[in-house]
């Protein structure tokens, strides 16, 4: 008898990349017509959340072939991990400096060359402790990305462990 395969790996990837796409979107309004200024913390994890985005739509593109959904589901599982722990990072140790510049987070989008790539989105304009003090809904925007991160990893985790 046949089954029809599941929905969920390929609706949960699509989501995966919706959900990532937009919290860029979100922070980019932020920042453009609030003055929400990021800091290298905040520019690093918005380059996490479009690579988890472009992962999951490639992964939703080839979904139908398990192994490769399987493969981009494992990379999104370990940039959520990376994401989460800079989330973490900045609220619990770099939120705390006045100055973070040529940290790691600086020293990555430095070294990616993200700021001249795509400044509107990249361009680093504010330290650590300046961007600590920027609030949505009550808590901090780290908060919030950390939050989308563990989500994420956990919808991750579910489709993964999805039997067939």
């Amino acid at each position: 008898m046949f089954t029809a395969p599941s929905k969920l790996p390929a609706r949960a990837l699509a989501g995966m990349a919706v959900a990532s796409f937009a919290a860029v979107g979100i922070a980019l309004i932020a920042q453009h017509q609030f003055d929400v200024k990021p800091c290298p913390w905040c520019v690093l994890q918005r380059a996490i959340f479009l690579v988890i985005g472009a992962v999951s739509l490639l992964g939703w593109l080839v979904s139908a072939k398990r192994a490769l959904r399987q493969a981009a589901l494992v990379v999104v599982l370990m940039l959520c991990a990376a994401g989460l722990t800079a989330a973490v990072f900045q609220h619990e140790v770099a939120s705390q400096s006045a100055s973070c510049a040529m940290g790691l987070a600086d020293k990555v989008v430095t070294a990616l060359g993200l700021e001249e790539l795509w400044p509107s989105v990249f361009m680093i304009t504010a330290n650590c402790a300046e961007a600590a003090g920027y609030r949505l809904l009550g808590l901090p925007y780290e908060i919030w990305s950390g939050l989308l991160f563990a989500a994420l990893a956990a919808l991750g985790l579910v489709v993964l462990n999805q039997r067939r």
